[in-house]
């Protein structure tokens, strides 16, 4: 019963951290708009950046990223006030593994807006830094030069979703964190789906530019 409590509490908590709607309560108390209507349709940063501007975007990548150390910050608190005495040790990798993605998943799928968000690669990144710090630099490091080269940032976001399957497995991390990369790194390219499209056809646009076609991309 109490090991039920705690995982509940755990998987909860999450979910509605990572569900907490950043680029949405910018857009709308910002300007009154709807940002699920603007530039691709999604909430996270980049489309901030794109319809509301550069400080309001600063703040949603640093809130949205908070929300993914959150998630994992709730796991260790939870083992930090309890011991061993609610979860079996054994079981603290597989529990963050489990915060990080569902953090995840809310971001993209956020309870208050009607299940839809943005892409989850600020949000991912949190969880990374917070989960295994090296894992985090290093997925940084490979957006970082992919956006630095290309000035696209979904191509630099796709290549960190690599990366991140990647390193976990590299920097031999545990199992439940290898799990996570590879899982993590597949749902945030699918969240890109899209933006794929636009890459293949030569329209997606650079950091600054709009799109060529304004549609929706949740």
């Amino acid at each position: 019963m109490i090991e039920s409590l705690g995982i509940s509490v755990i998987i909860i908590g999450a979910y509605l951290l990572g569900s907490i709607p950043t680029g949405y309560l910018a857009g709308k108390t910002l300007k009154g708009i709807d940002i699920r209507e603007e530039g691709s349709g999604s909430t996270g940063a980049t489309n901030v950046l794109r319809t509301i501007g550069k400080i309001p975007a600063l703040m949603v990548l640093l809130i949205d990223a908070a929300k993914g150390a959150g998630a994992i910050a709730l796991v260790n608190g939870v083992y930090y006030f309890t011991g061993t005495s609610v979860l079996p040790e054994t079981w603290q990798y597989w529990l963050v593994a489990l915060a990080g993605f569902l953090a995840l998943i809310g971001h993209s799928k956020s309870i208050w807006i009607g299940f839809s968000g943005g892409k989850s690669v600020a949000t991912s990144l949190g969880v990374l830094l917070a989960m295994s710090w090296p894992v985090g630099l290093g997925t940084l490091g490979v957006f970082g030069i992919v956006f630095g080269i290309s000035r696209i940032v979904s191509l630099g976001s796709i290549a960190g979703a690599i990366a991140v399957a990647v390193l976990t497995i590299v920097l031999r991390q545990p199992l439940p964190y290898e799990i996570f990369g590879c899982a993590a790194g597949l749902y945030v390219i699918i969240r890109h789906r899209s933006n794929i499209e636009r890459l293949l056809a030569g329209t997606e646009p650079q950091i600054g530019q709009k799109l060529s076609q304004e549609g929706h991309s949740n």
